[in-house]
């Protein structure tokens, strides 16, 4: 987990998307279809599935320990010229979020931010007024640039 690398205040992005989802189980995959799309239609389709099951493993946990009755979970999915950011925000600000050691290989839980670190180039959470948001990057390659003589 290390730091976020915020985009510059002047650099607004190419692409945002901010949605609230009802601490149900039938919003995770919703979440999961949404952003799938998004990246696709964005220009980023080789993304869109590594963000599609990070966005699942957030929401998950933003729903088992996170969600609050009658609270919201807040996806907001943001492309910008050099990163792709996911942000899934939950209204319990004092369960926060740490990767468990897998210890059993037939463990059925707990593999999620695991899975979250391997495909992100970083993740990692911040305080909100209420609750929490945690987020995963990645880092987008930079296009080549072609001089022409």
């Amino acid at each position: 987990m290390t730091e976020p690398v915020p985009l510059p205040p002047s650099t607004p992005p190419l692409h945002e998307d901010l949605l609230d989802y009802t601490p149900t189980q039938r919003s995770v995959p919703l979440a999961r279809r949404r952003a799938a799309r998004l990246l696709a239609e964005w220009g980023q389709p080789g993304l869109a599935g590594d963000a599609a099951l990070v966005v699942s493993e957030l929401m998950t946990n933003a729903l088992l320990h996170g969600s609050l009755r009658g609270r919201l979970i807040r996806v907001h999915v943001t492309l910008g010229h050099r990163t792709l950011r996911i942000e899934v925000s939950d209204p319990r600000g004092e369960r926060l979020p740490r990767p468990r050691p897998v210890s059993d290989a037939d463990e059925q839980f707990g593999r999620g931010l695991l899975l979250v670190g391997a495909l992100a180039t970083r993740w990692g959470w911040e305080p909100r007024s209420i609750g929490k948001t945690v987020y995963a990057e990645w880092d987008l390659p930079t296009p080549a640039v072609v001089v022409v003589t």
